[in-house]
């Protein structure tokens, strides 16, 4: 029996914990099931009580005390254990039927999804590669201000396509917080991030080319606003473009709508519906007098 699954990653406040509270107020109010998992061996405030945590096999708080590393290699130590004692997410995960959205909440180490083999392992055991036979897709967000700085935005954007190649998963790209950009960035503008365009860089370096043509690329301010660090941007934004893999969508974690409709493309990457078996009138009221009860 197949179980279904979501991955909510992406760099530190960028609202994955935000997102996962959301999504299962979302579902609670479809009466659909879910079941929280938090992988943060560092989170400490979450809006509903995870179902399962890594907390109680591991902290990061007591891995650097006791090992004495700083926050990634603790980190990275934390996932290794996971990694070593994978019983603890079996024996929880295993029982739940094909009605469930698992949701795994990651830390915001963006190493973790972008070079480190730690997740790939971790994602082996839990997708239908492995015993757990989950349908996974994975999410990654990223904060909607960075479209404010383009150099920025650009930056995560290769991110989030380092991470899309690197766990080999169903990918769905979000924008997050669009509730503080909308008053910033007009609609037509905001189209060319939602499907990145490299020419927002090109336009952006062009602005102040003569300015870095008369300025010495050994200082320090020409190293972040000179020819050297538009060059970068420019090489970043046309390897983007090249691929042609990243488009985001919006999220507005306050408008339900906005939740229900990621949640939507969620479900189509993992063929969440077609997997489920027709009820009877009477499964249907047992199961809504069920959700009233709570």
């Amino acid at each position: 029996m197949s179980k279904f699954g979501v991955l909510v990653m992406g760099p530190a406040g960028a609202g994955k914990t935000t997102f996962c509270t959301a999504l299962i107020e979302h579902l609670r109010n479809s009466r659909r099931s879910c079941f929280y998992v938090n992988l943060d061996p560092a989170a400490n405030d979450f809006g509903y009580e995870p179902d399962l945590d890594i907390r109680d096999e591991i902290t990061l708080e007591d891995v650097m005390e006791d090992m004495s590393l700083g926050p990634n290699g603790g980190l990275i130590y934390c996932f290794e254990h996971l990694l070593e004692n994978l019983d603890f997410l079996a024996e929880a995960i295993d029982p739940l039927s094909e009605e469930y959205l698992i949701i795994f909440d990651l830390p915001g180490q963006i190493e973790l999804y972008t070079h480190i083999p730690l997740l790939p392992s971790l994602i082996r055991y839990l997708s239908r590669m492995g015993p757990l036979n989950i349908s996974l897709c994975a999410t990654y967000l990223l904060e909607s201000t960075f479209v404010i700085d383009r150099a920025k935005f650009f930056a995560g954007t290769l991110s989030a396509m380092s991470a899309m190649i690197m766990l080999e998963l169903p990918h769905v790209n979000i924008l997050s917080k669009m509730d503080l950009v909308t008053k910033m960035v007009g609609k037509k503008e905001l189209k060319r991030f939602i499907d990145p365009d490299s020419s927002l860089i090109d336009e952006d370096s062009a602005a102040t080319t003569s300015n870095a043509s008369a300025t010495d690329p050994a200082e320090k301010s020409s190293m972040m606003s000179g020819g050297s660090y538009k060059a970068l941007n420019q090489a970043v934004a046309r390897l983007i473009d090249e691929f042609s893999m990243v488009q985001f969508l919006k999220l507005d974690a306050q408008d339900e709508d906005s939740v229900g409709a990621i949640l939507a493309y969620i479900d189509d990457a993992i063929q969440y519906h077609e997997a489920q078996e027709p009820k009877e009138p009477m499964e249907i009221e047992a199961q809504e007098a069920a959700w009233e009860d709570g």
